[in-house]
């Protein structure tokens, strides 16, 4: 597995080691030990699938309290994976970092407790799948705009799919609750 640090620090994208041949292909997609020599805990307690079609934005998610830490892979579809630093007192704080994640370059990105997270999906539909530390909490579920000004995420949808949720949600200025760092 290859391991790339990012601009923010903790969110880390892998590259795990694919064995293709003429039958198809097999991808060790967790082991706690290299996981954890990587950085990534391996207590995870719940694991989650979505499927979203074409056009769909999920996100800017976070918790808080209950913070989650994510390992999220697309298992078929693609697309664009945005990971947003919300840690009141980080040196990172509003800054982002984006990836194409998909069932073809089976990268896998994780993101720490305390970063906001969503995608929105290039493909036809995406398969999402990805694995928690902590359970969600309803009563600690935040949002951050997706179109926030200040953040200028350049997202490959101009009118995107939205929960009522997720267009409800504040800028990352207005935010009333946010981890500190």
């Amino acid at each position: 597995m290859k391991v790339q640090t990012t601009e923010l620090p903790g969110v880390l994208l892998l590259e795990p080691r694919v064995f293709g041949d003429s039958r198809g292909f097999f991808v060790e997609t967790f082991h706690a030990q290299r996981y954890q020599d990587a950085g990534i805990p391996s207590a995870f307690v719940q694991d989650n699938l979505s499927r979203s079609v074409r056009g769909t934005l999920r996100g800017l998610h976070f918790q808080e309290p209950n913070g989650q830490g994510k390992l999220v892979q697309v298992l078929a579809g693609a697309v664009w994976d945005v990971v947003v630093d919300v840690r009141k007192g980080s040196p990172t704080f509003g800054r982002w970092m984006g990836a194409e994640l998909s069932s073809g370059n089976k990268w896998q990105l994780w993101i720490p407790p305390g970063f906001a997270h969503g995608f929105c999906v290039l493909s036809d539909s995406a398969d999402f799948f990805y694995k928690c530390t902590a359970l969600y909490a309803p009563e600690s579920e935040r949002s951050v705009a997706w179109d926030d000004p200040d953040l200028a995420i350049p997202w490959p949808v101009k009118e995107p799919l939205l929960s009522v949720k997720d267009q409800r949600a504040p800028r990352l200025k207005d935010a009333l609750v946010l981890p500190s760092y």
